[in-house]
């Protein structure tokens, strides 16, 4: 099925299970040679099939161990045809070999995505449509799949990339850095970060935290991240458990206009990390990512809200939760704002123009303010903890929350979500 927003990125006919990635990249001169392993089910009978590929070269396509019968590398699609058509239900693994010099998508409505270039290194922020910058994938959220990624580099450079380090093998002048993520993930959420960066292990409790940090910010972060712990415990306790086995934020020695969240990990710019902890509502924001958008992830972009406001909504939560100002009193301020703002967005359907807009932020976390004030405190918080248990690791749409919210209170909700939801004007502040 394709996507209501951006129909010409992903592909019908399969479903991804697994990508190996073995990748090669040379800082200095900024080359990358790839190789991609895709495992696949078809869906429907394929005498050919489409990957989302950007501009690096294609040198070589099997399938099933056998060469393609033809392949096209035009735009942004791989178009390929085996030697031997594959049979609906059956399972096909796709072996890629690429090279080149990886460059962002440019776009008009978000600025550059995908794999960029940093002044000493190299970063990935996709969110929505980066990731064929760098590797052959089917590049829709609803694809989900596990990963193994394997990175040589100069040995000075520090590799990053999602789940767990499972080995690192050091030769004359490289390393070699291999990551294993078996948690389902969305092609967008898939990241490398390359940088000479020092280690720091933030936390073993609840869950393994660590970070890679330029060394001259090092005691910066450790003040500014130094409640991370204590956030991860909370929005365990408000969300239900960790989805992942480990989690690790990354600060570039560059500076960055908003910090990108990837799965099990966060990446924030040097601008970010200033020793007076003026950004912690952004770590709390990255931090509850990992349950609204990866863990729990949206079936399309129509339905954004479900990742930004309930992240924004997080922000108020860590205020609330560690001394700050109440989640009321955010909200008040956010619809003070939202009321001088043009009343043109539908947060259930905001347009691709309007897809990363302020306005989904707040009014999404205004949203779930007004959700909790008409079901209470106990009752909306085990409704977020339903919400990512029955979904953990799975795909969503507005309507399955509108449908579990229901489920779990008495109270008729239908006009609440009907106004905030569906209906471009801001609802009167009773509402809220």
């Amino acid at each position: 099925m394709k996507d209501a927003y951006l129909p010409g990125h992903g592909n019908a006919g399969y479903r991804v299970t697994h990508y190996h990635l073995t990748l090669d990249y040379r800082p200095a001169s900024g080359r990358l040679g790839g190789r991609v392993q895709i495992y696949a089910i078809a869906g429907a009978d394929l005498a050919g099939f489409a990957l989302d590929f950007g501009g690096m070269r294609t040198n070589r396509v099997l399938v099933d161990g056998q060469p393609a019968a033809r392949y096209t590398h035009n735009g942004e699609k791989l178009r390929v045809r085996p030697a031997v058509p594959i049979v609906a239900g059956s399972s096909f693994e796709v072996d890629v070999r690429y090279t080149g010099t990886p460059k962002p998508i440019r776009t008009r409505e978000w600025g550059e995505l995908g794999w960029d270039t940093l002044s000493d290194g190299a970063l990935v922020a996709s969110q929505p449509i980066g990731a064929p910058s760098w590797f052959p994938c089917n590049d829709k959220p609803s694809d989900k799949a596990s990963y193994l990624i394997s990175v040589t580099t100069p040995t000075p450079y520090t590799v990053v990339a999602n789940g767990e380090l499972v080995s690192r093998r050091v030769g004359a002048g490289s390393t070699t850095w291999v990551y294993h993520q078996p948690a389902p993930t969305a092609a967008y959420l898939v990241s490398v970060q390359i940088g000479q960066y020092q280690p720091i292990n933030v936390a073993q409790a609840p869950i393994m935290q660590r970070a890679a940090v330029p060394a001259r910010l090092a005691g910066r972060f450790e003040h500014d991240f130094g409640r991370q712990p204590a956030m991860v415990t909370e929005f365990a306790r408000l969300f239900g458990p960790y989805p992942f086995g480990e989690y690790t934020v990354v600060v570039t020695d560059d500076e960055l206009d908003v910090p990108v969240e990837a799965q099990g990990m966060s990446i924030f710019g040097a601008n970010h990390v200033d020793g007076l902890r003026t950004y912690e509502r952004l770590v709390a924001h990255e931090l509850a990512h990992q349950w609204f958008g990866n863990s729990v992830t949206i079936a399309d972009w129509r339905h954004i809200w479900l990742n930004e406001g309930f992240a924004k909504y997080a922000e108020w939560l860590w205020s609330e939760c560690s001394g700050g100002e109440p989640a009321t009193i955010k909200a008040t301020r956010a619809r003070s704002r939202l009321a001088g703002l043009p009343q043109d967005l539908v947060l259930a359907d905001p347009g691709v123009k309007y897809l990363f807009d302020d306005r989904v932020y707040q009014r999404g976390a205004l949203t779930l303010q007004a959700l909790r004030t008409a079901m209470g405190d106990a009752r909306f918080f085990e409704l977020l903890r339903a919400w990512t248990a029955e979904h953990r690791h799975g795909v969503v749409t507005t309507d399955q929350f509108v449908a579990l919210a229901q489920r779990h209170t008495q109270v008729p909700l239908t006009d609440l979500f009907e106004a905030w939801l569906r209906k471009p004007a801001l609802p009167p502040a009773r509402v809220a």
